[in-house]
Parts: C-alpha cells; structure tokens; sequence
C-alpha cells in the first residue's frame, strides 16, 4: 500500500535499553495518523529481554552480571550486546494496511535477502520467528502493536561475544546455537550493516 510519507532512518549509536524503550514506546503513544514510520538503528550494551510471559526455565541459568530487564515485546528470552545490529520498526501497520503476522514475514525475508546478497543461505524455520543459517539463529524478532502501531523490531548478530547466549536458551529453545555475518565473510559494523538493513526494509514496505 503506498503512503505520501516517507519512512526515516534514524541512527543512536549504543543505547541502553530501558531508556530507548521509554522513547520508542512515547514515541507510539503520542505518534498521530500523519506521523511518519521510522526505523531506529542501533545497538545496546550487553543486557538480556524477556519476552511478555517469557518462561524462566529459559534462562538466565548463571550469574554473569548481565542486567534482565522485562520487555513489552512478545517472544522468550534473548540477548543484546554490542556488536548487534537492532533495527526498531515503528511502523503504522493500519495506516498500510499490513496485519501483524505479514509483517513478521517482511522482517524475516528482509534479513533473508542481506544475507543472500553475501551468498549465505538463510532460511525461516516454522513455529519459531527469526533468521537461521545451518540451523543457528543469525537474526531474532520481537514486536509490539499498539493502536496498530509497530514497536520493538529485530536484531541481526554482526560481530559480537557470543558467549552470553550460553547463559540462556535463546527465544525459549534449548541447545539453539547463534551465529553472526562476521564468521560467513560479512564485513561492515553492526551500526553499517544495521543501516543497510534498514534501507532494504525501507524499500520492502514501500512495496507491500
């Protein structure tokens, strides 16, 4: 569905998570029908989110003095950490006439296609929102509609410590290996990749 207003792409560098919340959320809130869709680009310090009604059996299963912060999100635990790639979608779906599930389907193919243009098979498992590469997870989801209204967004592991997944099982599966762009020859910063990132999904909406 075309719209007359045009989509941002807004850069912040590394944020903490709760703050940026506040932001996004506010943002939301107090977002009207001619407000321009945005897409925030940036990483957070090292900090695990649990999903709305995550299950604690997920993790964190050892003290690592890594912060866990609740999230309004849906989805399990999973974590964020510099070197990431997040991309915060805050999209009017009404206003495009997108429902949520095509929506997720959008993020996911977008991820898809970056990787595919570095030559790296990526794929969707069913059930279980996100990007895998040979079976590890490379990209998670998360999202949030409000008034019909996108917040929250996605993450795409660039270049990154892994090790802090291994505290956890990430987005509520067991034994579920990460993987990131760096160890398939993807060169650029999580704040390069994620703005091209942003681009792409840009693009993709202007031609749902």
């Amino acid at each position: 569905m075309e719209t007359a207003l045009a989509t941002r792409v807004r850069s912040f560098g590394l944020v903490d998570y709760v703050p940026l919340v506040a932001k996004m959320r506010e943002f939301t809130l107090n977002r009207t029908p001619e407000t321009p869709d945005e897409l925030w680009v940036l990483e957070h310090p090292p900090v695990y989110t649990l999903g709305q009604g995550a299950d604690p059996r997920f993790g964190p299963k050892m003290a690592n003095g890594i912060p866990v912060v609740q999230a309004e999100r849906g989805g399990e635990i999973t974590y964020h950490g510099p070197g990431q790639a997040v991309v915060y979608t805050l999209v009017d779906l009404s206003r495009r006439g997108i429902k949520v599930k095509p929506f997720v389907a959008l993020l996911e193919q977008c991820v898809i296609n970056f990787l595919t243009g570095h030559e790296v098979q990526a794929e969707r498992k069913p059930g279980a929102p996100g990007v895998y590469v040979g079976g590890a997870k490379i990209a998670s989801l998360g999202i949030r509609v409000t008034r019909g209204r996108a917040w929250h967004g996605l993450a795409l592991n660039v270049d990154m410590d892994l090790t802090p997944f291994n505290a956890i099982d990430p987005c509520g599966y067991p034994g579920l290996n990460v993987a990131q762009a760096k160890q398939f020859g993807i060169k650029g910063t999580a704040k390069e990749i994620g703005i091209r990132l942003a681009w792409l999904l840009v693009h993709r909406l202007e031609d749902a």
